[in-house]
């Protein structure tokens, strides 16, 4: 039987990449003889960690547009986007793909575009609950599209739309560790009310500002803070804590194990990015959201409305955080009973075995079963 051969495009953020990789895995599970090509933006965060999960990629020049449109800049934007679909066009005559899968980002435009012009098929991955740009303009280029919410027929066509749910890193199932032996292994002390808060693979201005003001109250209150602040903002943070004398409150740039930090925390203070929202959903853990707005179509807001219009998250404005975000955290935690309810509304919304669920799918066009 044929090896299947797949080129998955996309990235620009860990909320493309990881479902991307996920979806690779998942893939490679079912049929380990696969030939799995990854295409990303030329100094993107996909060159490094696509790599690290052990596919190979290509880069293209390929850039976002510059506000406003009619900026002279886009010249050279629309030269590069041009430029990158002729290079993906010589990928694909290489490499002979079967299928093109794109998760959003920078590369799926020339990448998606070329091959539908090729004649391989395509599915993309809407991870939002408001269809990215770059999503919506492939659409009717695309044999199926997988969302994660319902209502995505606004956007795209309904017979092509399957509800998968948006794959999620399997590390995270993976940890059987209770709460106190993860709190250990972080070196916290196991009895202590914790908090987990992470601003998305960047990190997050608004909320690091937040936590950095409240560090007080985290610490009268005894309150063990875990602070991914992003590799912008940690000397910054850092700096804030030791002023403070902080005994509870851990800043660090970036968490290297994400299983260990879901485990050891009551609650979560995040960014409502797609993946980060499905990691809580499938985790059944209690979050306070703030929306980044400085997202396409203000996105983000629209996933944390999800979850919150349904009793499964506490919502907080990004422009109202420094002001109610560490109370709202103090007294969440504080509530056991809060916590419990959010925690069995938020797993109501879980979509397990998404990455499986996609893959199959992405076989299915190949023409080549599991």
């Amino acid at each position: 039987m044929e090896e299947p051969r797949i080129i998955i495009s996309g990235g620009g953020t860990g909320g493309h990449i990881f479902p991307a990789i996920s979806i690779a895995n998942a893939i490679k599970t079912k049929r380990p003889d696969a030939k799995i090509l990854f295409v990303g933006a030329e100094g993107r965060m996909e060159m490094t960690r696509v790599p690290e999960a052990g596919y190979e990629i290509k880069g293209l020049p390929v850039r976002g547009l510059f506000r406003p449109l009619w900026s002279p800049k886009n010249l050279g934007v629309m030269y590069d986007f041009f430029r990158s679909r002729w290079m993906v066009k010589n990928i694909i005559r290489q490499f002979k793909p079967h299928v093109a899968v794109g998760v959003g980002g920078y590369a799926s435009a020339p990448t998606l575009n070329a091959a539908a012009s090729m004649g391989i098929p395509c599915l993309i991955q809407e991870q939002n609950s408001y269809a990215g740009v770059t999503n919506k303009s492939l659409a009717r280029k695309a044999k199926k599209i997988c969302v994660a919410y319902d209502g995505m027929e606004r956007f795209f066509p309904a017979d092509r739309i399957i509800l998968t749910g948006n794959p999620v890193r399997q590390a995270l199932f993976d940890n059987t560790s209770t709460k106190q032996e993860a709190r250990k292994a972080l070196g916290l002390q196991a009895d202590r009310p914790t908090i987990l808060v992470i601003g998305g693979s960047l990190g997050a201005r608004t909320i690091n500002d937040a936590i950095a003001e409240g560090i007080h109250r985290f610490e009268e209150k005894q309150i063990q803070v875990i602070w991914q602040t992003g590799k912008f903002y940690i000397e910054e943070c850092e700096r804030k804590a030791r002023e403070a004398n902080a005994r509870y409150v851990k800043p660090q740039a970036f968490i290297s194990d994400m299983s260990m930090a879901y485990r050891a925390a009551d609650i979560v203070i995040s960014r409502a990015g797609a993946s980060s929202i499905s990691e809580l959903c499938l985790l059944g853990k209690a979050a306070i959201l703030v929306p980044s707005p400085n997202v396409a179509e203000d996105h983000q807001s629209k996933n944390a409305h999800a979850l919150s219009d349904k009793g499964a998250a506490v919502y907080v404005a990004d422009q109202e955080a420094r002001q109610l975000l560490v109370e709202q955290a103090v007294a969440l935690v504080a509530s056991q009973e809060t916590i419990q309810q959010l925690e069995t509304e938020v797993k109501k919304l879980a979509l397990p075995h998404s990455a499986d669920i996609i893959a199959d799918e992405v076989l299915k066009l190949a023409g080549i079963t599991a």
